[in-house]
């Protein structure tokens, strides 16, 4: 589309093989990113990760890992790097810097007790007797910037306050990182289970 020459630019000047110095420091004060991976046969997933500041761990400036904490049991993203290493991470600034930076490289799964016998300072989830199922390591083959301008500032809001959470320890308003309960993990928002439980009552 006539962009070579543009797109030679960005790579020399923008694209780099590690984490400079700033990325490593914008990554571990992110609380999310975006993870896209694909199966061996191309067939993509994206979705969201989160948690408190430092969960996407800065290994070094060619390496990051983050907990994998027990899901919908689906396992796409985990399935995925087992049968395709490669994956990309998008984390965005909203608030603070409004910018964005991307990840690219290859990634392997490694035991909570692999991870911390190789890394004895990697934090320990506050919630008690909460692990990680695994740890995803990902070596950094590209990070570079994602541009701001088409990218919000949004503000944050304090937590929504609901009389009829099952927990009550969250009645706080504190961020439900983890929790198996339903309700505090959406319920059935989009109504695919009432939908499914209709069909199968025709």
């Amino acid at each position: 589309m006539g962009t070579a020459g543009r797109a030679g630019r960005f790579y020399d000047e923008q694209v780099l093989d590690r984490l400079n110095p700033r990325m490593r420091e914008f990554v571990a004060r992110q609380e999310m990113f975006f993870l896209a991976t694909a199966d061996s046969h191309g067939e993509c997933d994206s979705t969201f990760r989160a948690g408190p500041p430092g969960f996407l761990q800065v290994l070094d400036e060619g390496a990051l890992a983050y907990p994998e904490y027990r899901g919908n049991g689906v396992m796409a993203s985990l399935g995925n790097i087992r049968e395709n290493p490669h994956v990309g991470l998008l984390m965005i600034d909203f608030s603070q810097d409004r910018i964005g930076l991307h990840v690219n490289g290859r990634a392997r799964l490694v035991t909570d007790d692999a991870m911390r016998q190789r890394y004895p300072d990697l934090p320990v989830d506050p919630v008690p007797g909460r692990r990680p199922h695994v740890w995803v390591e990902v070596e950094v083959e590209e990070a570079y910037i994602h541009c701001s301008k088409h990218i919000p500032r949004l503000v944050r809001a304090p937590l929504r306050q609901s009389a009829d959470r099952a927990d009550s320890s969250a009645a706080d308003g504190e961020q439900a990182w983890g929790s198996d309960d339903v309700k505090r993990k959406g319920g059935d928002y989009f109504g695919a289970a009432a939908q499914e439980r209709g069909l199968a009552s025709r």
